[in-house]
């Protein structure tokens, strides 16, 4: 058989064929006089082979200890490997699947997505329209921290997000807080806007919500005005500020440094915080337990 004839014949291309001679997977037929391969039926049954064992699922290298004669390994040993390693891949696949399930049973897909049933249950319950343009940042912004957080400091951060959203009014306060946010998007850092949409913002966070986010063992004096480079910090806080136009970063900036001190005089508040301070601010929260018109107790 030629080279063609023997590839038609197993159902696989010729390129294949010369692949496997290549990788020593087939052994080199004989040349006729005119240098054609002449293929025998041997060639016919090691390809054949070769074609049930990759679609088994064995790599290239696998089929390669399969037939060599000198395999420290036997076929019943390589396909023991193979049905454990499909079957942590079922596994994962199933798991995929339910969470592909949870999230299209859910309702309304967040622009955002894919997040986690459990955020886009509260991004649904938030969410306003029309809404203020600064409410699609904040849900990246917390879509992000999700993504990025380890498993015990995601818990934090969705047990204060629904700690947020289950007090009444969540929603229509947190957008009027994005709506003064807004208003600020060409002001002046100096503008007295600002003061007033920062206490809004940090109104918008219940007391219970501090405590998940550690914000009591944080100092006040680290989100001074000039922002947290003035202070030897930076890094994700000032890359995250700087994504504000100047008025609003001060708003957001100075609602960090209400909540911190609110969260240092709230009796009991747990040990270190988990929740990085970078996201504090617009969003997602109803309004604090007590607090008075300016979101500060004594201050």
């Amino acid at each position: 058989m030629r080279i063609g004839e023997l590839a038609a014949a197993v159902g696989v291309t010729t390129r294949t064929v010369r692949h496997y001679h290549q990788l020593g997977l087939l052994t080199e037929p004989e040349r006729r006089p005119n240098g054609y391969r002449d293929y025998g039926l041997r060639h016919a049954v090691a390809l054949a082979r070769i074609r049930r064992l990759t679609e088994l699922g064995l790599g290239l290298p696998e089929v390669r200890d399969v037939l060599a004669d000198d395999a420290g390994r036997d076929l019943a040993e390589v396909l023991a490997e193979l049905d454990d390693d499909l079957a942590r891949q079922e596994a994962a696949i199933r798991a995929r699947r339910l969470r592909l399930r949870a999230l299209l049973d859910g309702g309304r897909m967040p622009v955002e997505g894919p997040v986690s049933p459990e955020l886009a249950a509260i991004f649904g319950e938030l969410t306003r329209h029309p809404e203020p343009a600064i409410a699609a940042k904040d849900r990246e912004m917390i879509a992000l921290l999700e993504t990025v957080a380890a498993p015990k400091d995601r818990e934090r951060l969705l047990s204060a997000l629904r700690a947020t959203a289950d007090v009444p009014g969540a929603a229509e306060r947190t957008h009027a807080a994005y709506a003064l946010l807004d208003a600020l998007a060409d002001a002046d850092p100096a503008d007295p806007r600002v003061e007033e949409a920062a206490h809004a913002l940090a109104e918008c966070l219940p007391d219970e919500a501090l405590a998940d986010m550690g914000l009591a063992d944080l100092d006040p004096a680290d989100f001074g005005p000039d922002g947290p480079e003035a202070n030897g910090g930076g890094g994700f806080l000032s890359a995250f500020l700087d994504d504000f136009p100047p008025a609003q970063s001060a708003a957001v900036l100075h609602t960090i440094r209400l909540l911190v001190r609110r969260a240092r005089r709230a009796p009991g508040h747990v040990g270190p915080g988990h929740v990085d301070p970078g996201h504090v601010g617009p969003g997602h929260v109803g309004p604090a337990h007590g607090e008075s018109a300016h979101g500060e107790r004594g201050l």
